[in-house]
């Protein structure tokens, strides 16, 4: 049976923090995977580690790891990435905004595609300025990037594992996941997925992190796409590579 290591980035998140496990039941129950959760805590300063240490204890399939200080949502993501050795990675955010059964929508695509992402446009529960700085940054993103996504920041993704941790980090990358895969030669779909008013915690929107920053951003994944280096072999004598290929 394949596996899935679902990862959860958490920083000041002590409200959401229990609901997690009743959440995650049911998906449980219906996964066709062997399915786990690594929890990140990227330096919290309330007591999130408290509870994510009592969630562990609660129920086995919960693990986590804890940064000694806020490194930010990218490199949550990533350190998730690096330390999960299943066939999948997955994610989602601890605000449970999106729900882990819709991750059952994603599995009959799988053994098609390299990522398989959600979609919450026709479902958005967010605030009108959040709702109009993601369409404009999506609009922008896809003008310039023709990843062909209409959400990429959507916080419900399962990937394979070794393309995963194949991707370039930087701080903000993860909103550039699907151009990246692009990048990389991976397959991906988008699957409507149901979205759900916040109801712990704080939005770290504001701004910076969720406008001019990733504009800037967008501009540098455009240069790294353009300058992207790719071949494919198409013969050889070099018994290593030969032997790759058996």
């Amino acid at each position: 049976m394949a596996a899935i290591c679902i990862i959860i980035p958490v920083y000041n998140e002590e409200e959401a923090i229990p609901g997690l496990l009743d959440a995650f039941i049911p998906y449980f129950k219906e996964t066709t995977l062997e399915a786990q959760v690594l929890v990140v805590n990227d330096g919290s300063k309330d007591s999130s580690l408290d509870r994510i240490r009592e969630l562990c204890r609660q129920d086995s399939r919960f693990h986590y790891i804890s940064f000694e200080s806020n490194r930010g949502l990218s490199s949550a993501i990533k350190a998730g990435f690096d330390e999960a050795k299943t066939d999948w990675v997955g994610y989602i955010d601890a605000d449970l905004q999106t729900s882990p059964m819709d991750f059952l929508k994603f599995e009959p695509y799988l053994d098609s595609y390299d990522l398989v992402m959600g979609n919450r446009a026709a479902n958005r529960k967010d605030t009108l300025m959040k709702r109009f700085s993601s369409r404009f940054a999506n609009w922008f993103r896809d003008s310039l990037l023709h990843d062909g996504v209409h959400d990429s920041g959507c916080p419900l993704k399962i990937l394979r594992r070794d393309l995963a941790v194949s991707l370039p980090f930087f701080v903000g990358m993860h909103r550039f996941i699907p151009a990246l895969v692009l990048m990389k030669g991976g397959k991906l779909i988008e699957i409507q997925v149901s979205h759900f008013p916040r109801t712990t915690g704080k939005s770290k929107f504001n701004l910076w992190n969720r406008l001019l920053s990733p504009l800037m951003d967008t501009l540098a994944v455009r240069w790294m796409m353009k300058r992207n280096i790719s071949y494919r072999i198409e013969s050889s004598d070099n018994p290593l590579h030969n032997q790759e290929q058996s």
